[in-house]
């Protein structure tokens, strides 16, 4: 057999006119709370400095090597859209692609396709976001809606999101930041942007 290897057509992915770049090896000035190693990646944990609403958003993200790890334990991670909503990042290369697995919206729905690459593989979310709209009275009249390519492969295709996922933040109608979530794992980024749609 041919060994093969397999990589995200969208690594390295440009940002287009207009984006905001979040991370680029060196300048956090978008980001809160962001560290950043010796070798210009961004540790997990970060937050957006500025709210956001309606977006398209590239993120490219490499696993920690875990073997002795299981379940939620390995190299979870997230990207907690408005703070609300959580598409995971986990360790669920050869798994079966479950709603708490990478790719899945969490607890809330399952990848189509579970196209995680091994750990220490960089990989990639382009993130196509649509916030759900309120009425003049508070009350929500449209859910959020998303669609996830992992890896050039859509996982979540214009799906709808009900409410908000975990221990995210209640939903309303005021635009919030795009946090990466720490859950203690040593998660990297690097090559971060976001382009409002609105």
């Amino acid at each position: 057999m041919n060994k093969s290897t397999r990589s995200s057509p969208t690594l390295g992915l440009a940002p287009p006119p207009g984006a905001t770049i979040l991370f680029n090896g060196s300048d956090t000035s978008n980001l809160k709370g962001a560290r950043v190693t010796e070798d210009g990646l961004l540790q997990e944990g970060a937050i957006t400095a500025q709210p956001y609403q309606d977006f398209i958003l590239h993120v490219e993200f490499r696993l920690p090597y875990m073997p002795e790890a299981r379940g939620q334990g390995r190299a979870n991670s997230g990207i907690y859209i408005q703070e609300r909503y959580e598409v995971q990042i986990l360790d669920s290369f050869g798994l079966d692609g479950l709603a708490n697995e990478c790719g899945g919206l969490y607890k809330t729905r399952e990848p189509d396709l579970n196209m995680c690459l091994p750990p220490l593989t960089w990989q990639t979310y382009d993130i196509d976001f649509r916030a759900a709209r309120f009425d003049e009275n508070g009350q929500k009249i449209k859910n959020a809606q998303l669609t996830v390519v992992q890896n050039g492969v859509p996982v979540q295709n214009n799906v709808e999101i009900p409410n908000k996922t975990g221990a995210g933040r209640p939903e309303g109608p005021e635009a919030r930041p795009i946090k990466f979530q720490d859950h203690s794992n040593p998660v990297r980024f690097r090559n971060i942007w976001v382009m409002p749609k609105d």
